[in-house]
This record gives C-alpha cells, structure tokens and sequence, in this order.
C-alpha cells in the first residue's frame, strides 16, 4: 500500500497538482496537509491530521455509492471526508479553497450551538456559497 501511494504522489493527476500547490507547505490557513496518505486500507488524496481532514479529489471514474462506504470506513479511523470535483479544481479554484478553508476553520474549533444532525455546511448551502458543484459530497 505504501509502495502504490509512493507512486501515486509521484504520478499525480493534473487537478491533484493544481489542488497541491495551493495546499503544499500550510499555505491555507497555516494548516499542514499531506498527499496520498495510506489510512487503514485506503489512500486519501490530502490530508489534514491536526483537524482529522480528508479531502478527495474526485474524477469521472468516481461511484457515490463507493464513496459514502469508503467515507464511513475512513470515519471509522476518526477522519472527515470532504469531495472536490476535477473540473472545480480546474475552473474555480478560489472556491474549493474557500470551501476547504471553511471546512477547515469548523473542524478546527467546537460549534456553539451543535446541532443533533451535526454541523457544518450542507451541500446546497455551500454549493451557494461558494459557488462550486459538491454533488452531495459533503459530509
């Protein structure tokens, strides 16, 4: 597993390296992140450890119903998955890092008022927000 996540930093797609420059050496927020980081039997594309945060960057190969699976299991390691589609990485970067620097900011510190169905943003309501399509992907 360590040998193919290896490869993948190596051999990383276009959004991947595009979405790494801007997250490489803390330059979001001061929040250190890691790429292709092996957890439990997975491979996550970046990852937060301070704030127990994944975020995936998603292609056209991605199912929603592998992914609610794999994000269940990786909660089970205490992790948060977050998804960010290529084409938003590509066309509208200042919104995916809106978006990861809001979920970033939440993680960071208690809510004031949790709510029972938990906290933070909705798909609908950062789709509005921040202008970038999550189809359903946060959470």
């Amino acid at each position: 597993m360590q040998a193919r996540a290896r490869k993948m930093r190596n051999n990383p797609t276009e959004p991947e390296k595009r979405l790494w420059r801007h997250l490489s050496n803390g330059q979001l927020d001061g929040y250190k992140f890691r790429r292709q980081q092996v957890i439990g039997r997975f491979i996550a594309d970046f990852v937060c450890a301070s704030v127990e945060l994944i975020v995936e960057v998603d292609g056209d190969t991605h199912e929603e119903t592998k992914d609610r699976a794999r994000d269940a299991a990786l909660s089970e390691h205490g992790f948060r998955t977050i998804h960010v589609t290529n084409h938003d990485v590509m066309t509208n970067m200042h919104g995916v890092l809106q978006f990861i620097g809001e979920t970033l900011r939440q993680a960071d510190r208690p809510h004031p008022n949790p709510s029972p169905e938990g906290e933070g943003l909705d798909a609908v309501e950062a789709e509005k927000l921040l202008g970038i399509g999550l189809e359903g992907s946060v959470g």
